[in-house]
């Protein structure tokens, strides 16, 4: 039986694809990432994501490509007031990949962008590492806050692929925009 349990440990875990695997989209394009995004869907197995999964709501996030490649980030999300956080993702030798650090939480990410359609969504896919430990989470963004059942699919798999529990993936429900005075 102990034998039985060892071998579809190790078939399961062969399954599933390492975070190191998962690649940056072939066709990465770097000025069609620019403009007005909105968060619409979150997955992880992170103890903090999943203590707070249940209260989290869509946010709107605004790219702007640099002259050297990396890209400008500024993001909010309606909690009790307006949160924003504004990041420079710095580009690597590899399209669609960047890294980042925000200073309050300890962790440096590697961001890779691996699907998408410019003018519909976009998925991503987050390797953070800081406080002994790595976790991955990976993020849906749509030009709108409606993506086709399609599209949700995807981000779904990409979820499962990557090890995280069904339980983990969260579609945000939609709420109002924090002010554009946020983003200035």
């Amino acid at each position: 039986m102990a034998s039985l349990r060892a071998l579809l440990g190790v078939v399961l875990c062969s399954l599933m694809v390492s975070a190191s695997e998962i690649l940056p989209q072939a066709d990465f394009d770097l000025q069609g990432v620019a403009g007005k995004w909105y968060l619409t869907g979150v997955c992880s197995n992170f103890k903090w994501f999943v203590c707070r999964k249940a209260n989290m709501k869509s946010g709107t996030v605004m790219v702007e490509p640099t002259e050297d490649g990396s890209l400008k980030v500024a993001s909010s999300h309606p909690l009790d007031t307006c949160w924003k956080i504004e990041t420079l993702a710095t580009k690597t030798d590899v399209p669609g990949k960047f890294t980042f650090s925000i200073p309050f939480t300890g962790f440096v990410t590697e961001m890779r962008v691996v699907d998408g359609k410019p003018d519909e969504y976009g998925l991503n896919h987050y390797i953070n590492t800081g406080r002994n430990e790595t976790f991955v989470e990976n993020k849906l963004y749509g030009r709108s806050l409606d993506l086709s059942a399609e599209v949700k699919e995807k981000f779904n798999q990409l979820c499962l692929q990557t090890g995280i529990l069904p339980e983990n993936i969260v579609h945000l429900p939609k709420t109002e925009e924090c002010p554009l005075e946020c983003f200035v």
